[in-house]
């Protein structure tokens, strides 16, 4: 069994379990790979650290799991630019309007003149997004993970 961190075209991250590379790629081929988030089976793996065994007559150092992504180290300079990203989206976030899934509809009257503009978030399907994009419509994921209003414990 192997596992690969996989990312969808919206930048959702999630794993995915095969019985080896082969299966992974005949499963994509087939278009069986598909993001959980938003259904896109756009998916590429993404980037992972490998996993190399200490020595038998080594103990590992204790890791630090807040600092670590797929086994690997975070960089100081990429946990800032993390954290720079987090805050500008919870900014944007505080300062726009949840429209939920009516999300492709309200960008679109806004585009069209039909609203009048505002800052909005909410849902979209990958299908509804592309519209959106081809339509002229300026949209983009959240790049950062985000729970709705109403949806939090």
């Amino acid at each position: 069994m192997i596992v690969f961190d996989l990312d969808c075209a919206l930048g959702h991250r999630f794993e995915g379990w095969f019985g080896s590379s082969d299966d992974y790629r005949s499963q994509q081929d087939r278009g069986l790979v598909t993001c959980p988030h938003c259904g896109s089976a756009e998916i590429s793996k993404a980037p992972m650290a490998p996993a190399v065994p200490a020595k038998g007559n080594q103990r590992p150092a204790a890791i630090d799991r807040s600092e670590t992504v797929s086994g690997g180290h975070i960089p100081p300079e990429v946990r800032k630019a993390m954290q720079a990203l987090a805050e500008a989206q919870a900014k944007a976030l505080k300062e726009s309007r949840y429209v939920g899934d009516k999300f492709a509809e309200e960008s679109r009257a806004m585009h069209y003149g039909d609203k009048d503009l505002e800052a909005i978030h909410g849902k979209a399907t990958l299908k509804e997004a592309k519209e959106l994009l081809e339509e002229g419509v300026a949209v983009a994921p959240l790049l950062a993970p985000y729970t709705p209003p109403g949806e939090l414990n």
